[in-house]
């Protein structure tokens, strides 16, 4: 595998294998193998295993509360969610889609893309370079893939540019989970180029941690958990929706309790936990302020609105 001497990306955090691979992505390919075992997945990645076989990991989080426990599913459910938004996005008109700290995702791959879609996958570059060994020219389902090598927060939106991404066209950006591991400056400064490169009628999904739950008995063991491998959820906000208005994006957070296969996988915790795992995080989709109505995906088909407990729960629990 080749290896590269260039700055680590800003999206990359720091806790990372040999092989230079988050850990966290590792989580998530780990959920995503044991998913494909399911008799009826709700997310189907074929790849998955392979990333963990190349990279010799046979593992997951630190601790063994609660939410370590809960964790692959969650992040099951996190990425169907984030699935079904990035096809609408692209199916209403955003025929770019940017994957901002892509990790081990294989989306490119995998989905039903629309015709025409041009995938960008920003990350650091040894990420890159194991996920290329690994992927040994797989066919893509999109009509494009175009990797990009972030090296630093100030930079990656020059190297995007270089690499073909148009400004000028609608685009979807996806920050499934990369954004709360970074400082709130830096999360600013990664909006800001993104708000900067946005077209009207662009889109962006991302998952926000919930800064009035990081205390809870729920999260706290957790994030101490999380900081004996050098790593924390460092951005946190309380109100998704005012945070992304302040940055240029309308923005809603979804109830995942309103959405069938997320109530099928967290039901089973909700005697332990009750909506604990829901409330700690915001799965958020959004449009730049200023785009039409017509040009929004429908909130039914990406994200309904926060509303707090559903009538969902209340049947999952009884």
């Amino acid at each position: 595998m080749p290896e590269s001497t260039r700055p680590r990306s800003p999206f990359a955090p720091a806790a990372a294998t040999p092989h230079g691979i988050p850990s966290a992505a590792l989580w998530t390919a780990a959920a995503h193998a044991a998913e494909c075992l399911r008799p009826a997945p709700i997310v189907r990645d074929p790849w998955a295993a392979d990333f963990l076989h190349a990279a010799g990991f046979d593992g997951g989080p630190p601790g063994d509360g609660p939410l370590q426990r809960l964790l692959p599913d969650w992040q099951v459910v996190r990425t169907r969610f984030f699935d079904d938004y990035a096809l609408a996005a692209a199916r209403s008109g955003c025929r770019q889609v940017v994957l901002l700290g892509a990790g081990l995702d294989t989306r490119a791959f995998r989905l039903d893309w629309p015709t025409g879609v041009h995938v960008f996958e920003v990350e650091d570059a040894a990420v890159l370079a194991f996920k290329e060994y690994v992927l040994d020219w797989s066919r893509l389902s999109c009509g494009r893939r175009t990797v990009v090598e972030a090296d630093g927060t100030a930079s990656w939106g020059e190297e995007l540019g270089a690499a073909g991404f148009d400004p000028g066209r609608p685009t979807a950006w996806l920050c499934e989970a990369p954004l709360y591991f970074l400082r709130p400056p830096e999360v600013a400064a990664v909006v800001a180029v993104m708000t900067e490169l946005s077209a009207p009628g662009s889109m962006f999904g991302a998952e926000c941690v919930n800064s009035a739950t990081t205390s809870s008995p729920f999260v706290a063991p957790f994030m101490d958990a999380l900081s004996t491998i050098g790593l924390g959820w460092n951005w946190q906000i309380a109100d998704p929706e005012r945070w992304w208005a302040e940055h240029g994006w309308d923005a809603a957070a979804a109830d995942p309790y309103t959405l069938p296969y997320a109530v099928e996988r967290l039901s089973p915790y909700l005697p332990l936990i009750g909506t604990a795992a829901a409330e700690s995080v915001f799965l958020t989709t959004g449009t730049l302020r200023g785009t039409p109505c017509q040009g929004r995906s429908s909130s039914s088909s990406a994200a309904s609105h926060r509303s707090g407990s559903s009538s969902a729960v209340a049947r999952a629990s009884s």
